[in-house]
């Protein structure tokens, strides 16, 4: 057995063991062993140098980062570079097209580097059901199909020991025939199959309640997004806003929240922000 298929085999396992045994092995946490970071957030720094910038977060305290791109670095150098700080990679962002036309490639670099979800982080132009000009019952049926292919993406995901999730923003809140768009593609993907990262500041600006996804969907919501947002709908560092976090994560297990990625799309200082995000994560005491 060559080392890819051993690794896949042995992340299949424990993905298996995370969604059939959730509950049973669910040990009343609240906050992560480590905290993580999307590295989009310093993807300027990242495009300069890979090594120095992981070193930097690694620095701060960030234990994981999800990958969103890798800045021309091969599978195993982004292993070395990881191994060298001690951090570890959950999860990377893949397009929709990728997935599609590129996915047993996007299995391998999973495989070498330690991935456990492959993530579709956004939807644009054709990929969006409605960009066709569909409304009404015409679009919520286009996102039905579209939970079809992510079902197809999950299997495909889990035979290659891997698990599949989507990232949402705030299109996807929209109400359709009294349906949120969400809310379909949430309840036409197989539990097994498909998990959600919430990304809390889209959800809080789209106009939704993070413990009401908690209540009705609990358990899908595998990885998360920790983004604040001000009073006034701005992205703002961890801590410059007005979500509860804390209140967030004491509801963790019923979320099935497993690992947290803080994230900030256009920080004017990108280091700066991610520092100060984790200096008010870790004074909850995690």
């Amino acid at each position: 057995m060559d080392r890819r298929r051993f690794v896949r085999n042995s992340l299949g396992a424990g993905l298996l063991l995370t969604h059939a045994g959730r509950a049973a092995a669910a040990d009343a946490r609240s906050l992560p062993d480590a905290w993580g970071l999307q590295l989009y957030t310093v993807r300027s720094l990242m495009a300069r140098d890979v090594e120095r910038t992981l070193a930097a977060v690694a620095r701060i305290g960030y234990g994981q980062v999800e990958f969103a791109g890798y800045f021309g670095r091969s599978p195993a150098e982004i292993r070395t570079a990881l191994e060298a700080e001690g951090l570890t990679a959950p999860a990377a962002h893949l397009s929709l097209e990728e997935l599609r036309s590129s996915f047993d490639e996007a299995a391998d670099a999973a495989a070498e580097i330690g991935h456990r979800y492959l993530v579709l982080p956004f939807l644009g132009g054709p990929e969006r059901p409605g960009g066709d000009g569909a409304t009404g019952s015409a679009l919520v049926d286009g996102y039905r199909r579209l939970a079809d292919e992510f079902n197809q993406l999950g299997a495909r995901c889990r035979e290659a020991g891997l698990a599949f999730g989507y990232h949402n923003h705030d299109f996807e809140l929209e109400e359709v025939n009294g349906l949120r768009l969400l809310d379909v593609m949430i309840e036409n993907t197989d539990p097994e199959l498909v998990c959600y990262e919430l990304d809390f500041y889209w959800l809080v600006h789209g106009g939704a309640d993070p413990f009401d996804y908690f209540s009705r969907y609990p358990g899908r919501f595998d990885l998360c997004h920790v983004k604040d947002r001000t009073a006034d709908g701005e992205m703002a560092d961890v801590g410059a806003g007005e979500i509860d976090f804390e209140a967030i994560f004491e509801r963790a297990d019923e979320a099935g929240l497993i690992h947290y990625f803080v994230e900030h799309d256009a920080p004017g200082d990108p280091m700066g922000s991610v520092r100060a995000s984790y200096e008010h994560l870790a004074s909850f005491g995690g």
